[in-house]
This record gives structure tokens, C-alpha cells and sequence, in this order.
């Protein structure tokens, strides 16, 4: 079973426990011959103590709501990585963009970094261009990230056309003042604080690493 399957049905229990325990005390009154006055009051504290449980249930559907549905990415899986990228460049991105796909919830990545596509991972687009749009060209200009919660309301989504179609969320993250990380995730409104600053974190990693190496138009 799936975790949001799980918390689905944990957040449903109150409700269903309240609900089957309200019915039995029903069917227990009307099948009573003769009733007691302590029934009576062991009977109003059943209904209220049900009447709570469903109370609660209902709570928790509106304070822990359901996580949005993730949809399969359109595209093959695939490793790219720029051929003549130094050795320790590639490992690096190697390194980095496995953290990103198995601790967040990005399936799709892009590097670009002056002006070139050092990377691809993940669920790769039918495009592997990058042209800079509005979107990117404000995280290079701000130095600050982008996180487009759910891609499909934006009418800037077009600039995005190198990562899979179906893409639900992005964010745009800057490595310095010369490229971008571009993660994709496949369920809107889906990356936690925590995502956020684990992608500064790394990107902040990359970016100095990417600084040694001055030059990467060849």
C-alpha cells in the first residue's frame, strides 16, 4: 500500500470507528426489552463519545489534507551528461543530481551553464535544448529561485519544453550568476521547505565547483 494510500486510511478511521460504534448502539437500544437508567446514561456517553470520533475524523480531512496525485512523467529515463565536461565536473554531477532524484520529489533534472546543457537525468523531453525564457532569465538576473507549485497554470510553462510534457512542478534554481538547476517533479505543490533547502544546498555545492572551471563553450 502506498503512504498516501496509508494516511488516507488513518485520517478515515475516526470516522468509520465513531460511525460503526453509533450503529451498534442503535441496534443495542432497539433490541433492549426494558432500559435502565444506567443504560440510559452509558448510551447518551456512547452517542457523544461517537459523535467525537467522527468530529475528529472530519478534523483531521482538513488539517492533513490529501497530498496531490502524482502522474507518470512522459519520456525515457536517461543519464546525459556534456562529453567534454572534465572528469571531476561529471562526477560531481553525478553526485549531485542522484541525491536530488532519490531525497526530493524531482524526477526530471537539466543543468545549463554558460549558455550549455551539462546535464540531463531523470525523465528526459523530447527536447534537449535549453533556450532561455522570462522564467530563467529572472533567476540569473535576481540571483533568487523560482518554484512554479503547479507548472500547468503558468503561461510561462512553454519556455519549458526540454523537460518531460506532463511536468506538474519546477523549480529554478541559480548555480552563481552563469546557469541554472532545473528540477521537475511529477505532482503539483509537492517540494517542502526542507526539498527547498536541500536544492540551495547542493546547487550552492555545484555552483563553486563549477566556478573552478571557467569556461564551458567548447
Amino acid at each position: 500500500m502506498a503512504k498516501s494510500d496509508r494516511n488516507q486510511v488513518l485520517r478515515s478511521l475516526p470516522i468509520v470507528v465513531g460511525g460503526l460504534a453509533g450503529v451498534l448502539l442503535l441496534i443495542n437500544r432497539l433490541l433492549t426489552p426494558q432500559l435502565t437508567d444506567s443504560q440510559a446514561r452509558s448510551d447518551a456517553l456512547g452517542v457523544i463519545l461517537s459523535a467525537l470520533l467522527i468530529l475528529i475524523g472530519l478534523l483531521w480531512q482538513q488539517v492533513q489534507p490529501r497530498r496531490p496525485d502524482a502522474v507518470v512523467l512522459i519520456g525515457e529515463e536517461g543519464f546525459e551528461l556534456l562529453p567534454t565536461l572534465p572528469e571531476a565536473v561529471k562526477t560531481e554531477l553525478a553526485w549531485a543530481s542522484h541525491l536530488l532524484l532519490t531525497n526530493t520529489v524531482t524526477r526530471s533534472l537539466v543543468v545549463w551553464y554558460q549558455g550549455k546543457v551539462l546535464l540531463r537525468r531523470g525523465v528526459l523531453g523530447v527536447n534537449s535544448n535549453v533556450k532561455i525564457g522570462a522564467i530563467l532569465q529572472r533567476v540569473l538576473d535576481k540571483q533568487k529561485p523560482v518554484y512554479l507549485v503547479d507548472l500547468k497554470v503558468y503561461p510561462g510553462r512553454i519556455e519549458f519544453d526540454y523537460l518531460p510534457e506532463n511536468t506538474q512542478g519546477v523549480i529554478c534554481q541559480p548555480l552563481g550568476n552563469q546557469g541554472v538547476l532545473i528540477l521537475g517533479a511529477n505532482a503539483p505543490r509537492n517540494y517542502t521547505k526542507q526539498d527547498e533547502n536541500w536544492i540551495e544546498g547542493i546547487a550552492d555545492k555545484l555552483a563553486n565547483t563549477l566556478s573552478v572551471y571557467t569556461d564551458f563553450s567548447v
